[in-house]
């Protein structure tokens, strides 16, 4: 059976400040968003039917807009209002929520300045991005051609779409491929990340990570770099050469949908899905499902 498309769907989206039809959930076709890159978003997971860290990446989103040089029409507590709103709505108990931005239609020359700005805020449910026993067994990655680019050539802390299209670029070779997804290699050669998630190896018991100078340095890195000091793990983050993958004994992603996402090779490079990984994975799905 073939998945849902996105654009033909029951429930609501909210847009520009009301809940409209999700079918009717439209932007102009000379969008300057659509034809420039001037978008940003973010990912919210939903446990529980409710949303973790909502109000980090609201923020987030905020930030990733200024560094595009547009702002928000809307605050940080309103967009974490939003989307516990529209989370209720849909009756979404383990899913995804997806905020973006982008630049309207008022003209269509490569400047910005003048364009308004619209928000949305959909939401679906969407328990795991991988098949069922990724998190067991692990996932496997391709190294790809093509890389994330220097800081000074692109905005780096945005999550912004047009950075996106180098994971999609990635992903696309390294499913058709036969891998899960792809790993870049930064602008001078180093590891970076995945295509949509932060990668940490295991060496001798530590955590090495590599510097999010020229990547997003993610709201569920930052939490399991967090969750690492409170398990008494060293956490070291520096910049790794791809040869230093031949030291590791684990390898895994994290990121607000992948979540700590074990890798089981690396090319033909082989890891086991260890006991730090999932000591990790486990501490993890215990603070989302938090109540209190």
């Amino acid at each position: 059976m073939s998945p849902e498309p996105f654009d033909d769907r029951d429930g609501t989206v909210w847009l520009d400040g009301a809940f409209v039809p999700w079918r009717e959930a439209r932007l102009h076709v000379l969008s300057h968003g659509l034809h420039y890159g001037g978008a940003v978003f973010e990912g919210v997971r939903v446990y529980g039917g409710r949303p973790f860290k909502s109000v980090e990446h609201a923020e987030r989103l905020r930030a990733s807009a200024r560094e595009l040089n547009f702002a928000l029409p809307y605050t940080a507590a309103e967009l974490d209002a939003v989307t516990r709103e529209i989370v209720s709505r849909e009756g979404i108990t383990d899913g995804y929520v997806r905020p973006v931005a982008w630049r309207g239609a008022e003209q269509i020359s490569v400047s910005g300045a003048g364009n308004s700005v619209h928000v949305a805020v959909a939401a679906w449910e969407w328990p795991h991005v991988f098949a069922d026993g990724a998190q067991e067994r692990g996932i496997r990655l391709k190294t790809s051609r093509w890389r994330r680019p220097s800081p000074d050539t692109a905005p780096v802390r945005a999550k912004a779409a047009s950075l996106y299209a180098i994971g999609t670029l990635a992903r696309d070779e390294a499913e058709a491929a036969g891998f899960d997804d792809a790993l870049l290699l930064d602008h001078r050669g180093r590891l970076a990340e995945a295509t949509g998630a932060n990668l940490f190896l295991v060496i001798d018991g530590e955590l090495h990570t590599p510097v999010p100078d020229g990547f997003l340095d993610g709201i569920t890195r930052q939490t399991v770099i967090a969750l690492a000091g409170e398990l008494g793990l060293t956490v070291r983050v520096r910049g790794i050469d791809p040869a230093e993958l031949a030291l590791a004994d684990e390898v895994f992603l994290t990121g607000t949908a992948y979540e700590v996402q074990p890798v089981r090779t690396v090319d033909d490079r082989a890891f086991t899905v260890g006991k730090t990984t999932l000591r990790l994975a486990e501490a993890y799905g215990e603070l989302v499902r938090r109540t209190d």
